[in-house]
């Protein structure tokens, strides 16, 4: 499956990088892109702007820090307690809980969308704040020359040592602690835009809301051409958001491959696909 030109993603610069596994990607960059598909005239340059305004704010504390703990809380102090960037429950409900633009303006993300926020601007400051995968909750982790530091961008920047973040996973998880050790190691860019695409599919298809839902869907199938729930899907959604012309050779394709469970379903969805089709001439 190429880029789609269609969708927009022949402007993408960062997302193509992902297609072929790159390590080198700009995840500031990435996200908006991943924004652009539901506002085409996005300008990056608004966001870019507000995130090198942050990291000029915070080149004093920066400097005037004693160690990686007292870099976090800075940064904590800057994004959560001066701009009010934090965790909300109606963040998970919404679309724009994801998008970086509108967590900026409305000062509410989702774990993901807000530890991105803290990376950009602690990348512009030279601090390697990487991101954390955690099952659950998306965190960020500095590397010291001890343990590590984890914050938590959606609790206001909280900072927390290694045993102190592996008793929060613990509890907030069930994980035996083996495991959540392991959940805690550096995440690649791949996986974490992966993540992020799959946030918002999971809105779009509960909302039913499938011209909103078809990039994304898109961009997952790419990132994921041999999954046959992706392809799956790509075909569901292509359907339902009133493409049935393009859907019936996915259909079709599907139902070549398709466990036995869903094969009534795909055979379905190619029923409507022709009487979409026989309606149009």
């Amino acid at each position: 499956m190429p880029l789609d030109a269609d969708a927009g993603f022949a402007r993408d610069r960062e997302f193509p990088k992902l297609l072929i596994r790159q390590d080198n990607v700009d995840l500031t960059i990435a996200a908006l892109e991943l924004t652009r598909d539901g506002n085409t005239d996005l300008d990056f340059a608004d966001t870019l702007g507000w995130l090198d305004d942050r990291a000029a704010e915070l080149a004093g504390p920066v400097a005037r820090a004693d160690n990686e703990r007292d870099l976090l809380e800075a940064l904590a102090g800057c994004l959560s307690g001066v701009h009010g960037l934090t965790g909300s429950a109606e963040a998970y409900r919404t679309p724009g809980g994801s998008f970086l633009p509108d967590v900026i303006a409305s000062g509410h993300g989702i774990p993901i969308s807000l530890s991105l926020i803290y990376m950009a601007v602690a990348r512009r400051l030279g601090i390697a704040l990487e991101g954390v995968a955690a099952p659950v909750h998306f965190l960020c982790r500095l590397d010291t020359a001890g343990d590590p530091l984890f914050l938590d961008a959606f609790s206001s920047g909280r900072v927390m040592d290694f045993d102190e973040c592996l008793d929060w996973l613990e509890n907030l998880c069930g994980l035996p602690r083996e495991q959540a050790k392991s959940s805690l190691e550096p995440t690649r860019p791949r996986k974490i835009i992966l993540r992020m695409l799959n946030n918002l599919k999971a809105l779009y298809f509960d909302g039913e809301s499938w011209k909103s839902a078809l990039p994304v869907q898109q961009r997952l199938t790419l990132l994921e051409p041999a999954s046959y729930a992706q392809r799956r899907d790509l075909a569901l959604v292509t359907l339902k958001a009133g493409h049935p012309d393009r859907a019936l050779g996915m259909l079709q394709s599907c139902a070549k491959t398709a466990p036995r469970d869903d094969l009534a379903a795909l055979e379905q969805m190619i029923k409507q696909a022709h009487a979409a089709l026989a309606a149009w001439n």
